[in-house]
């Protein structure tokens, strides 16, 4: 009835009481302004009431087109005094007689009675709807689903109902929410969204799985945030939703429940909209089990694939999403797919023994970046570049790490020029530029960053000050970092704080740095215990210091002044954080050897090593050790600080503990290389990896 298709329908024959009568007098009167006449007509012709004969009128008005008239028609409507007749005689379930049809029943000649006047009052309210008066839409429209209420106290029987009065029932409970949205009465959006499925309508699957969408929609994307179901809806025992988000989750997976029994059609909107919801919240793994769990068919396996591939990584499952796109990506299947590609490239760029792999999908998307993809080639570069930065960290020769290292920033660079206004591209450049200890073009381009993010965005900010702190700037850096503290919200503060408290140990007050560290600890623990286990917000979800970080650089401190009972302590508050760590056995090693207890030290190094094989601290600090054992240790110590080398090729200690072992060996030209090599790392050396930012 509410369907467009269905308004079309010109009414050629008033038929009712058994007996029918031509519309073409009717509507001669109506033309003439005659509504009492016409309405007399009608009254006479079929035996209809006062209250029948004006909603005939009124429908045939609105099926013309006149919606103005039909209103006029439609005013004259006492809809409660209808009720008022209607209700006893459908409120009595007398049974039907054995032989007699169900239209013959009384029940069903007041059902009729009663649809004829519903629907005036169900047209009345959309005549209005169409002129623009939408709160007075909604208040007619509530009209009728109250007085259904009225007539069926109990709800609306599954049987004995007529068909006409069920439609309109049912197009008006799937009006009244949509007519609120277009008042703005938010609120009454959503209580009539709820009533529609709460409430006793018996709606067939169609119209409650529309009312389920367009509220799930609502919920989404409205910016209105929803009040939980009031008590007296609760079942007891049942799950209820805590917000908007968890609420329209729940209506979209009854949906999907639904279209695999079988009751519904396939929509893939709902898809799309869950997809959108979970990911909104960080569920991207209870997305891909809904994926999993749709029938053969519904998706292309390809499409599938892709799709899982990204739940997969959204819930850093990489070799999984990885494992999907690699078949996607055959020869059989769609090889030359470019998001697949990126994405399969994105996932190998942030593991260095992947990275090989992923720069060949890199460069088959620059491959196929043109025509229509042309917009992709930026990112494509992007990604080679990161693929081959993070492939030269597992070069096999130094020739090889230069020639990867030049080709990344090659990529990256071209990609810059492509995409000037990328400010994600932009920072990476930055990163690339400082991690070679270009510091000047480090500086230009995260100066750049922050030009584009106008500050906004706490990486820029960090940046900034750890290639001032590179440059030896540490007083500006500070500066910087005071600026920063000042622009961030509280709950983001804690890698400023931990930067603020290496800038004061790098300009040796390491008593202020003490007292930076204990209001950054107290402001880790405050965040534990405000959202405990709640998922935060993505940029402090990504940037926030762990307790364990704090004591771990608390012990490190205080084993640098040689307080060990306090180095101790905090160590052991790291431990309980995290059992099994590298960096942990490091520092105690650490520790054995500042007392003198080098077998110790060396126990706890090579643990390190043992739990951890690329951690290069414990990998220097090991082959310092060995050197003190003598001649017959030196090729085992150059060993682990070469391969430390290779794993950080700019790292300054192990540059200086190599030329110590090169000089113990009487090699004075290969030491005093690496003696230089040292002392022009340490002159562009930041407080914090640079690695570390991304």
């Amino acid at each position: 009835m509410d369907s467009s298709a269905n308004e079309r329908v010109t009414v050629r024959e008033f038929c009712a009481n058994g007996s029918s009568m031509a519309t073409t007098e009717v509507e001669a009167k109506l033309d003439e302004g005659n509504i009492q006449e016409a309405e007399s007509a009608l009254r006479e012709g079929l035996s209809l009431n006062y209250e029948e004969a004006r909603a005939l009128l009124g429908k045939l008005e609105y099926q013309r087109g006149n919606v103005e008239g039909a209103l006029r028609v439609f005013d004259g409507i006492d809809l409660q005094a209808a009720i008022q007749r209607l209700q006893p005689s459908l409120s009595e379930k007398s049974p039907v007689k054995k032989g007699s049809t169900r239209t013959d029943s009384p029940s069903s000649v007041s059902q009729h009675a009663a649809s004829l006047v519903l629907e005036a009052i169900y047209l009345k309210s959309k005549s209005l709807q169409k002129m623009g008066k939408f709160t007075e839409a909604a208040n007619e429209c509530k009209r009728v689903l109250d007085a259904v209420e009225k007539i069926f106290y109990q709800g609306i029987p599954d049987i004995q109902v007529d068909n006409k009065l069920q439609e309109i029932v049912s197009h008006a409970v799937e009006l009244l929410p949509e007519l609120w949205k277009y008042a703005g009465c938010y609120n009454e959006a959503m209580s009539a969204y709820r009533h529609a499925l709460l409430s006793q309508w018996n709606l067939d699957n169609d119209y409650s799985s529309r009312i389920q969408k367009a509220f799930a929609v609502f919920l989404l994307y409205s910016g209105v945030e929803a009040s939980p179901p009031s008590l007296a809806v609760q079942v007891e025992g049942s799950y209820v939703p805590k917000n908007n988000l968890e609420e329209a989750i729940l209506l979209l997976m009854i949906l999907l429940q639904k279209f695999s029994v079988g009751k519904i059609k396939w929509d893939p909107s709902i898809m799309e909209h869950l997809t959108f919801a979970l990911s909104e919240c960080g569920q991207t793994s209870i997305l891909a089990k809904q994926l999993e769990e749709l029938l053969p068919g519904v998706y292309h396996r390809i499409d599938r694939w892709n799709s899982l591939a990204l739940c997969h990584s959204g819930a850093g499952l990489n070799m999984s999403a990885l494992n999907l796109l690699r078949k996607s990506l055959h020869k059989h299947e769609r090889p030359n797919d470019l998001i697949s590609l990126l994405l399969a490239a994105r996932i190998c760029s942030e593991d260095p023994h992947l990275a090989a792999e992923g720069a060949g999908y890199a460069q088959r998307a620059i491959n196929d970046s043109h025509g229509l993809h042309e917009h992709l080639k930026g990112v494509s570069l992007r990604t080679l570049g990161l693929c081959l930065g993070k492939q030269a960290m597992v070069a096999s020769s130094d020739f090889e790490r230069s020639h990867l290292q030049s080709k990344a920033l090659q990529s990256l660079d071209e990609a810059a020029r492509m995409e000037q206004n990328n400010s994600d591209l932009i920072f990476e450049l930055a990163v690339q530029y400082a991690k070679h200890r270009n510091l000047s073009a480090a500086l230009r381009y995260a100066k750049q960053f922050f030009d584009k993010t106008g500050g906004s965005v706490l990486k820029g900010w960090r940046l900034l000050a750890l290639v001032l702190s590179a440059q030896k700037r540490y007083s500006e850096a500070e500066v910087v970092t005071d600026a920063a503290l000042d622009e961030t919200a509280k709950w983001e503060q804690g890698p400023l704080l931990r930067l603020k408290a290496k800038l004061k140990i790098s300009q040796s007050r390491p008593m202020d740095a003490i007292e930076t560290y204990r209001h950054l600890l107290a402001l880790v623990q405050a965040q534990r215990k405000s959202f405990g286990h709640l998922r935060i917000s993505s940029q402090i979800e990504n940037d926030k210091v762990n307790e364990f970080d704090v004591w771990h650089d608390l012990a490190n401190l205080y084993a640098s002044l040689s307080h060990w009972k306090d180095a101790e302590i905090c160590l052991q508050k790291a431990r309980e954080l995290k059992e099994y760590s590298a960096a942990v056995i490091h520092t105690e090693g650490i520790l054995f050897d500042g007392r003198g207890q080098n077998q110790e030290a060396l126990a706890a190094t090579t643990n390190a090593v043992l739990l951890e094989s690329n951690y290069v601290p414990s990998k220097i600090s090991m082959g310092a050790l060995m050197l003190k054992m003598g001649s017959k240790a030196l090729p085992a110590a150059r060993s682990l600080v070469s391969d430390a080398l290779r794993l950080e090729p700019t790292n300054r200690m192990a540059w200086y503990y190599l030329g110590l072992i090169h000089k113990h060996d009487g090699r004075i030209g290969d030491a005093a290389d690496c003696f230089q090599a040292a002392s022009m790392l340490e002159e562009s050396d930041p407080i914090e990896n640079f690695s570390n930012i991304l």
